[in-house]
């Protein structure tokens, strides 16, 4: 399922979640087995990551911040691939940077078309994944996990 879908078949960003990273271990149920995909014309590439609970709250901030011509830094905890967005003055464009410091220091920037409405076409992206694996584990009390 795609939580993140930015340009086209050709040159775009993607972030596919693949499932329950953790299913059955109350620590990491919640926790969602994801991609970075990355395509272009010139160079391609993908990126193993988890999506705890906290990166999908910060993806919908962060997509309330894109919706006011904000800049954003989405993942940037260091443990993953960091993806920068920013709006273009011609609304039509966003500047995608995905920045893999953790293992290999690979940068790639791109600027990919969007359409009228993209935010709000990714906003229900969100509520997909939300849907589709919901939280069942509650932190009752730090390091104590149990289920909702």
């Amino acid at each position: 399922m795609e939580l993140v879908r930015l340009g086209d078949e050709l040159n775009g960003v993607l972030v596919r979640v693949l499932g329950r990273f953790g299913a059955g271990a109350l620590q990491f149920h919640d926790h969602l087995a994801a991609e970075v995909v990355v395509v272009t014309e010139f160079v391609s590439g993908k990126l193993d990551l988890v999506l705890a609970p906290a990166d999908l709250q910060d993806w919908e901030h962060a997509l309330d911040a894109l919706a006011v011509g904000g800049g954003v830094r989405w993942l940037d905890g260091g443990r993953s691939p960091e993806i920068q967005l920013s709006g273009r003055e011609s609304g039509s464009l966003v500047r995608v940077t995905v920045v893999d410091e953790p293992a290999s220091g690979v940068s790639v920037t791109l600027e990919l078309p969007v359409a009228d409405g993209w935010i709000d076409d990714h906003r229900a992206r969100l509520r997909a994944v939300r849907e589709a694996w919901p939280s069942e584990v509650v932190e009752a009390s730090p390091g104590v996990y149990e289920w909702r």
